[in-house]
């Protein structure tokens, strides 16, 4: 089933010293005796010599010099539509969880109503496809049935509720995060939805691609109907088609909706009425459960606005078709084989390039994941990570930490107000490692064997509610937003935090084996990527508390927009296809993060020597190395149509420009390699940026 997710303004790819914004930091004492202080003959380099290509030079294409033959030998598995660095360590995380989920389902007789019970019973009914068959759509026949007794559009609005409440597809997400402009309270938001296709872009492109794209859908839409015994498919797929063209067009773009500044609206309830006069909002708040609430933030007012005429225009028939279709396809992966093979042959082969769907066994830990997600993980920390790790990690982070302060002191465009703004936010990161000092409480939650759509309806209901709780309670700073399993990390800036779970915390991203400057280039880079998006195009405009508040100087401001235009100019230059450039402006943010993590990682990596030259270790400098892990974590490939589809929605740049972009600007690099005036890299000095 797919669910609406949607949370704080959290960037993804990365430890609290308490001082204030004008004092320095001093790096943390070394960890205990383990790497540094053996002999360099001990050292191992962490660095994969069967990927490079030597026939590339390292002044042309880094990233190719270092996984180049990799990428000559890689083949995507069929069940997949990338491979890498990143999607390798997931592929080990799935396995090490159904491992631990395995062993919980083999067992009889668990105890009812106990987190083993529930992760057991859970998977169980995932995985009995026998009775998904024989239940075809009567998991969701009242759905259907509901769904057809709306008679007017007052009701409609209460079955948005509903269907939000269910996880099913609506035109308006509803959730609940950090006011923005108040980090002390929660508060209730409503976000632009209900399409289904990636973005709007791809209802409208006439580019030929995307109209083959709306005729399959077309085509798709049909067969469900189909499928699941409903009458008049190829009307009923024109209709939805008409439907989520019209709601398309109200869409704001991927560019305008990640601008924190425009999308912080904040509304007096009573006003909504101005806003969109044709829905029923007292009635659709009062089956959200909100009735009570004084101001919502409306992410997009004109999406809204436009939403209310669409409301108007079309009828009660075309929208109980179109909330049918969002029923049917919000729960298509967990129905009955025919179904849910019909949903993988569009939405992952057709719009993906996915040519065999996962083993059932993956898609049932995903599942588990994504409910009890930290049952699992409570088990997955004990057995995979260790706590030297989290030392180590610790240690990195005051490292990173220290380096970007002094990189803030010595930055030759900022004014010093500015500086000390931007030292006490520094001051104020907070860092999580590893897994969350709390663990989620699972116990009102129901899990029962053999109704898997019940067991994620009733989890969609768990999480809904478990959100609108929020409203009026103190913010919950111990919350992860990811489980400790998955291989990512992230920023959230309103409560100025830096999350690193336990899986992305082995190689090639970190080595406990290692020499320092593969950790450096590798985890290092992520850990100051992180920190960066504190500081990149959005981040920066939250200051230390986690509030949208201006603390720049309208010089500096100026000055900081400078160098971004550069880097969306930087990268609006390079082709993912000879066709197909990369969108600088959507990529801003992450294109900072990961100029700045180089930056900082680097400095940091020269912080730990302490003065003392770095050992060679298979024949390589220090330098060489950090810049090698740095550029072999962004190992990977994608097939064409996963590739396209990011370039479109995606805020991260393909993993080969996200190396090229950020060494193309580190002076270190050019003296490392030397990278010369004619070399593809080379990008002459006083046009390399400088951010942070």
């Amino acid at each position: 089933m797919k669910r609406i997710i949607l949370g704080s303004l959290a960037a993804s790819v990365v430890f609290a010293l308490t001082a204030c914004g004008s004092d320095r930091y001093a790096p943390t004492p070394p960890p205990p005796p383990n790497h540094n202080e053996q002999g360099a003959n001990s050292l191992k380099s962490g660095i994969d010599f069967a990927n490079f290509d030597k026939s590339v030079r390292p002044q042309d294409n880094f990233y190719r010099y270092v996984n180049g033959t990799w990428l000559k030998n890689a083949k995507i598995p069929g069940d997949r539509t990338s491979s890498g660095a990143f999607y390798d360590l997931r592929e080990k995380s799935q396995e090490d969880v159904k491992h631990i989920i395995e062993q919980l389902a083999d067992k009889p007789n668990l105890k009812a109503g106990t987190d083993e019970q529930k992760v057991a019973d859970l998977y169980r009914s995932f995985m009995d496809v026998s009775k998904l068959n024989q239940l075809g759509v009567t998991p969701i026949q009242q759905q259907f049935s509901d769904i057809k007794k709306l008679s007017n559009k007052s009701q409609l609005a209460g079955y948005f509720a509903k269907s939000q409440r269910l996880g099913s597809g609506t035109p308006m997400a509803f959730y609940v995060d950090i006011d923005a402009k108040d980090s002390t309270r929660y508060a209730p938001h409503i976000w632009q939805y209900g399409l289904s296709l990636p973005d709007k872009d791809y209802y409208f492109n006439k580019e030929k691609r995307f109209v083959k794209i709306r005729k399959a859908f077309v085509a798709h839409i049909a067969k469900m109907f189909k499928l699941a015994g409903l009458p008049n498919a190829k009307q009923a797929a024109q209709t939805v088609m008409k439907l989520e063209t019209e709601i398309a067009k109200q869409h704001w773009d991927v560019v305008d909706s990640r601008d924190s500044t425009k999308t912080y609206n904040l509304y007096q309830i009573k006003d909504l009425k101005k806003l969109a006069p044709q829905i029923d909002w007292a009635l659709y708040l009062k089956d959200l459960g909100v009735k009570n609430q004084k101001t919502i933030i409306i992410n997009q007012p004109s999406f809204i606005t436009g939403l209310g005429k669409v409301l108007a225009q079309h009828s009660m028939s075309d929208w109980r078709t179109y909330l049918t279709w969002q029923t049917l396809t919000s729960a298509a992966s967990n129905l009955s084989q025919p179904l849910d093979k019909e949903n993988f042959e569009f939405f992952a082969k057709t719009l993906n390039g996915q040519q065999q769907q996962q083993p059932r066994w993956k898609r049932g830990v995903s599942t588990v994941n994504g409910v009890l997600g930290e049952v699992v993980g409570k088990v997955y920390v004990k057995r995979h990570f260790t706590p030297a790790a989290k030392e180590r990690m610790e240690h990195l982070v005051e490292n990173l930490r220290a380096a970007y302060s002094d990189s803030i002191y010595g930055l030759p465009w900022m004014s010093e107000q500015t500086k000390v703004a931007a030292q006490e936010k520094l001051s104020k990161f907070v860092p999580k490692i590893g897994y969350p000092d709390k663990w989620e409480n699972y116990g009102k939650l129901t899990i029962k064997n053999g109704d898997l759509i019940g067991n994620i309806e009733r989890a969609a209901e768990f999480q809904f509610n478990k959100d609108l709780a929020k409203l009026g309670s103190p913010i919950d700073k111990s919350e992860w937003q990811m489980t400790p399993q998955t291989v990512n990390a992230y920023y959230n800036p309103t409560m100025n935090e830096i999350v690193f779970p336990a899986a992305i915390l082995q190689p090639p991203f970190f080595n406990m084996a290692a020499d320092d400057a593969v950790n450096y280039g590798g985890i290092g880079a992520v850990i100051g990527h992180e920190m960066g998006h504190g500081f990149d195009d959005q981040g920066a405009k939250f200051d230390g508390e986690g509030n949208l508040r201006d603390w720049w100087t309208p010089n500096d401001l100026v000055k900081f927009n400078e160098r971004t235009a550069q880097l969306v100019k930087q990268y609006n230059g390079y082709y993912v296809f000879k066709d197909l450039p990369i969108n600088g402006q959507l990529t801003l943010g992450e294109n900072i993060g990961d100029l700045s993590g180089l930056t900082i990682a680097y400095k940091a990596y020269q912080k730990s020597l302490d003065g003392k030259p770095a050992p060679v270790i298979d024949g390589l400098t220090g330098d060489q190395r950090f810049f090698i892990g740095f550029t072999q974590i962004w190992r990977g490939k994608k097939t064409e149509a996963a590739a396209r589809n990011q370039v479109a929605t995606d805020p991260h740049s393909p993993a080969e420009f996200r190396a090229v972009g950020s060494l193309s600007n580190m002076p270190a690099f050019y003296k490392t390699y030397g990278v010369k005036p004619g070399d593809k890299m080379y990008i002459a000095p006083d046009k390399q940026v400088k951010i942070w």
